[in-house]
Formats: structure tokens, sequence, C-alpha cells
């Protein structure tokens, strides 16, 4: 067996399937709670080996016929059929290699993206907004990928003071998860009258995005607050209490949002925000684990981290993580990202197999 541990998840997930069609949890709400989350979560990956496991069936069956068929015509077809079959079976085999190794992140398709601006006033609020224009320029670029803005606060001068967006799509959170951290910005501002750089930053976090399945939030924990919205300056938008903050009591994390004018809209929003939160915290050991072991926090999530640094005098781009400097700031700011995600799981792969070899 090639794959045992996802062979594992398939059989785990072809009993689930079986407990999905008992009367006993059916009717046990909690149960049936229970195994929809870990059913869920096994879907993408028990699918794709059934259909390596089906493939390598027919291999064998093609192997036969060519050891036994006589018939030259009938040779040449049957042997044909195999190559395709191989060249379909090599390329799938390196998709569940890439799964194996990189964990649950691959399986998983949405993501919830914050940006905060840090230090350095209104021009950090203007590198926050430019690092949103990024991604969403990233976004268009994927096939069948799409944003929903959750909550922004804008300043007067057009910067962002802090938003929450949710990207969805095949693969974006494994694309996207090392994303997290400090992003640094050097360059001349338009309002520095002595040509001095700069030096202005914004933190990235990049959650999970976790379904009401997967991360169930009890009414008890949690403590509604509304309020009136603001705009740009903090000048009141709403009359009326649209705004809505959210804390979950067992974890103290606090989330809100006022991007709609309706409270229930906003409390919808505000809730997906908290259960990517929650999940993440709960994926977070997990995280700084396997961070221990390896020679950097790629992958950990830290936003306290500098993880990249955008120089505009110098045109460079330049990832601390991996000692990846590009000189093509203007492609990369217009959401020109493929080199840099490649790049980033092209090294979380490797150092993923140098742990496990690491192990054995």
């Amino acid at each position: 067996m090639k794959f045992p541990t996802l062979q594992a998840k398939l059989d785990r997930f072809e009993e689930l399937e079986k407990q999905l069609q008992d009367p006993e949890v059916l009717t046990n709400n909690t149960k049936l709670v229970e195994v929809q989350r870990e059913y869920g979560g096994l879907n993408k990956v028990a699918q794709e080996l059934r259909v390596y496991n089906s493939r390598e069936a027919d291999i064998e069956v093609a192997r036969e016929m060519i050891a036994e068929e006589t018939d030259p015509a009938a040779k040449e077809y049957a042997q044909k059929e195999l190559d395709e079959l191989c060249e379909a079976q090599e390329l799938q085999t390196k998709d569940l290699e890439d799964i194996v190794v990189s964990g649950d992140s691959i399986t998983r398709g949405g993501l919830i993206m914050e940006i905060r601006a840090g230090a350095g006033g209104d021009e950090a609020a203007l590198f926050a907004r430019e690092l949103f224009d990024m991604y969403q320029h990233f976004v268009e670029a994927q096939k069948g990928w799409k944003t929903e803005v959750l909550n922004l606060n804008a300043t007067e001068l057009g910067g962002i003071k802090e938003v929450t967006f949710s990207i969805a799509g095949e693969g974006a959170f494994h694309r996207l998860q090392f994303e997290s951290g400090g992003h640094r910005v050097q360059r001349v501002p338009e309002t520095e009258t002595q040509g001095r750089v700069h030096t202005s930053a914004a933190t990235v976090a990049v959650l999970p995005e976790a379904s009401e399945i997967e991360v169930d939030i009890k009414p008890d924990d949690i403590r509604l607050d509304t309020f009136h919205a603001s705009g740009p300056g903090g000048q009141k938008v709403n009359k009326t209490e649209s705004a809505v903050r959210i804390t979950h009591l067992p974890t103290g994390t606090v989330v809100q949002c006022q991007d709609e004018k309706s409270q229930h809209k906003n409390k919808a929003k505000a809730m997906r925000v908290l259960r990517s939160r929650v999940l993440e915290q709960m994926q977070q050991q997990a995280a700084d684990e396997r961070a221990d072991q390896r020679r950097t926090l790629i992958g950990s999530g830290d936003r306290s981290q500098r993880i990249r640094t955008y120089n505009f005098p110098q045109g460079r781009v330049t990832d601390h993580r991996i000692n990846l400097s590009l000189y093509k700031i203007d492609q990369i700011m217009q959401g020109s990202l493929d080199e840099l995600v490649e790049a980033l799981l092209q090294f979380d792969r490797e150092e993923r197999l140098l742990g496990d070899s690491s192990k054995k």
C-alpha cells in the first residue's frame, strides 16, 4: 500500500458513511453533528484515493491483458491504454504525496484574511490598502476564486486601518496560508518633502474558514453587543445600532462587524470570523509544535514575525523566511504572487519531508 496514512483516512470515511445511514446516529443530533464534521473533513482525501485505487486496479487488469493477449493489434491497444493509465496515475501520485506532506491544508478550501495597519500612521494605512488590493488582484486571476468583504475600517485619506475579508476557492487556504505575519514597506511617502525613505508596517493573518459543523459555538458561549456604525475619522454613519461586537467568552476572542446596514447580516459575518479565529486557536498548538521541529516559523501563522519587506526605491520584495528577493515590485503589488507562493509551498514541502525522514 503506497499511501497507508491516506488509506486509513479512507477506511474511516467509509465507516462514517455507514454511520450516516444508521437510524441511531440520524436521530441523535449531537452524534450526527460530530459524524458530519469528521465526514466533511475527510471527503476530499477519500474521493481522491478512491479514484487512485480504482485506476490502480485498472492498471493491473491492463497489464494482465498485455501478458495474455496474442493478437498484435489488441496488444497494441492494451499497451496504449496502459500508458495513459500510468501517466494519469503518476500525476495523481504527486498530488497525493502533496496531501501527505501538507497535512490538512491542501484539503481545505476557503480562508478569512485580516489586514491591519501597523506602525507608520497614514502611510501604514495606505500600505494596508495596497496589500488588500494586491490580494484582490491575485484572487481575480485564480479560476473560480471569490472574495467577500466582511468588515472594513477606512481612513479619510483612502487607507485602511483594518479589513477582514473571505477568499473562497479550491486550494485558496493552501496557497495563501504563509501570508500570515508582518509586512514592511520602505519608500518615500508622497507627503515627504525631503525625499527621505520611511518604513511602515502592516500585519496579515490568514485563518482557515470554519463551518458551523466544524466549530460549534454555543449561544451561551458568546456575548453580543451592538453599537452605531462609524465611517472614516470616526463619524457616525448609521442612526441604528447595526454594528455588532461578539465576544467568545471561553477564549476571550472579540470580533466586530459594521459593514452591512443590517444587524442580522453583521452578526452572521462576525460569526464567520469568530468561528475561523477559534479554529485557528485550536490548530495553533499543533502548528507551534511543528515549527519547533523546523528551521523557520513558516506555517506557524505567527503574526508578530516580520516575514516580508517591500522596498520601493530598489524595486525589491524580499521574503525573509526563505531569503528570496524578487526585483519586480510593481508586478507583485498588482497581484503577481505566484512565484512567491510557489517558492513558499516548495520550501514548506521540503521541510516537511526532511522532518519525516528524520523521524525514521
